[in-house]
């Protein structure tokens, strides 16, 4: 968002310092400018830049502020709260007690989580899209934390369903057997 305050300067709110932004001269129009002059707004929240437009070779003030939108996950019903990155660990820290998962493990899948809400477009999560991403990577380190884990996010309400999932991981671990060899019993029924 550009806001114009005179005709020397102008006002650039919410700008990723990191990035170069593209900065129009509000004399002539062009977008080719170099930085004269850089330093720290009286505020101490904003970068103050003189530029000069390499088109018409006047002088104009920027200002660039830091982003401060938080990441935001929405909840199962509808609520919204702030990322807090400690939540996730501490789930995991419950569902990966007195198993054998370093915490460099539960840091590798704490940090894919805040990667995924990081590069979410409109700076907002689902919490079953999070939960998800948490399952399918304590899946591949921990069953029993996978349970553990599941057992909490997905809210079994009865017994049943969380045997159902348990009998889903048995059946995913036992080797598949060969259906190709035909016992002696099988030939037998298949000639009369």
């Amino acid at each position: 968002m550009v806001s114009y305050k005179n005709d020397f300067s102008l006002t650039t709110h919410h700008l990723p310092l990191t990035t170069k932004e593209i900065m129009r001269c509000p004399f002539c129009g062009n977008l080719e400018d170099k930085v004269v002059d850089s330093r720290e707004a009286k505020d101490g929240d904003s970068i103050r830049r003189r530029r000069e437009c390499l088109g018409c070779e006047r002088r104009f003030t920027s200002y660039e502020r830091i982003d401060e939108i938080p990441y935001m996950v929405v909840k199962k019903d509808g609520r919204r709260e702030k990322f807090d990155r400690s939540k996730i660990m501490s789930g995991l820290l419950r569902a990966s007690e007195k198993r054998p998962i370093s915490a460099t493990q539960l840091e590798e899948i704490v940090d894919k989580v805040e990667t995924f809400v990081q590069d979410s477009p409109d700076r907002e999560s689902l919490t079953n899209e999070l939960g998800k991403i948490i399952m399918r990577e304590l899946k591949k380190l921990d069953k029993v934390a996978y349970v553990r884990f599941a057992s909490v996010y997905l809210e079994f309400e009865d017994v049943s369903e969380f045997m159902k999932e348990l009998k889903y991981l048995v059946r995913a671990r036992r080797p598949k057997k060969k259906t190709d060899k035909k016992t002696k019993s099988d030939e037998s029924k298949t000639e009369k």
